[in-house]
């Protein structure tokens, strides 16, 4: 393991958080393999696995690193634990360590994109069971059923800086525009996506200017604060008529922007000559396909 990133957390001293040769930490011993340091400046002792996808594992580090490489790859819990010999629940609990871990290294790396383009769309599956399927208390818990991955993916570069997975309502795509600001230079990118209005909502939430209108001076309660869209934000939608299950008609429409600007958007674009998700769609679409190929090789069948 490379100790030279290792650092003491302690931010009551100037010579903790330092690394590499200013790092106060000296060798502690281990626990368990563990390898442990001291921090010289204000005795406090760190494991070397703090802050790493290492952290609480107990499990040789050869057989958990082969193991995070097997699901990274796509292979299913069981399979995983049958070829590693480890209970199912211990492979589900890297799971957990192994995906929050990767949600911080995202949250770091991810800051300060400045994204020209932006499509947004959502991608259906499932926890556990199908809605239809549960019981009544599966339903109180709210944490089984139908679940939607919101994605918002940039067309240019390739790359999703967001996503969210939770229930289809309007907050969980408010988390969504929300997590996204967080992740840009706050420049405002131009969006696009399908009719479904909450992203309408979730832009203005996000992005929109308060307006508090001025006292009128008459009796009665004062007017509530608004949202206005700001002169930057742009968004258009894609809208799609289908007959027996078939797309017959594509028409678009500018929510948030002038159809000027929406011209001289495409126009600068690399990628969009029209109002378009193709980039967003492509990307479910691979997402699907690795799903499918690991139920195949999970499950041993090729449907």
């Amino acid at each position: 393991m490379d100790l030279v990133t290792c650092h003491c957390r302690n931010t009551r001293y100037a010579q903790c958080g330092k690394m590499g040769n200013a790092s106060a930490l000296q060798p502690h011993g281990s626990d368990r393999g563990d390898v442990r340091l001291r921090c010289t400046a204000c005795g406090d002792v760190v494991s070397a696995r703090t802050g790493t996808a290492y952290a609480g594992i107990r499990t040789d580090l050869m057989q958990y690193t082969l193991g995070a490489k097997l699901l990274a790859e796509g292979l299913g819990v069981r399979a995983t634990a049958r070829i590693l010999e480890v209970d199912k629940d211990t492979v589900n609990q890297w799971l957990r360590s192994l995906g929050t871990h990767g949600a911080e290294i995202m949250a770091y790396h991810f800051r300060h994109l400045h994204l020209t383009e932006c499509q947004l769309d959502e991608l259906w599956t499932f926890v556990k069971k199908k809605e239809g399927h549960l019981t009544s208390l599966e339903r109180m818990l709210d944490i089984y059923g139908d679940t939607w991955v919101w994605i918002a993916f940039a067309p240019i570069t390739k790359v999703v800086p967001a996503w969210v997975a939770g229930k289809r309502t309007q907050q969980e795509s408010i988390r969504l525009i929300q997590r996204l600001q967080s992740s840009t230079d706050g420049s405002i990118p131009f969006f696009t996506s399908d009719e479904l209005p909450h992203y309408a909502a979730a832009l203005l939430e996000v992005y929109g200017q308060t307006v508090v209108p001025p006292p009128t001076g008459r009796p009665g309660r004062p007017r509530s604060a608004y949202k206005v869209p700001p002169d930057d934000l742009l968004y258009a939608v894609v809208h799609k008529r289908r007959k027996r299950g078939r797309v017959v008609e594509v028409t678009t429409h500018v929510v948030y922007g002038t159809p000027a600007r929406l011209a001289q958007a495409l126009a600068d674009s690399p990628v969009s000559r029209v109002i378009s998700t193709f980039g967003v769609e492509r990307n479910n679409l691979t997402i699907r396909q690795q799903a499918l190929i690991t139920a195949s090789a999970t499950f041993g069948h090729s449907e």
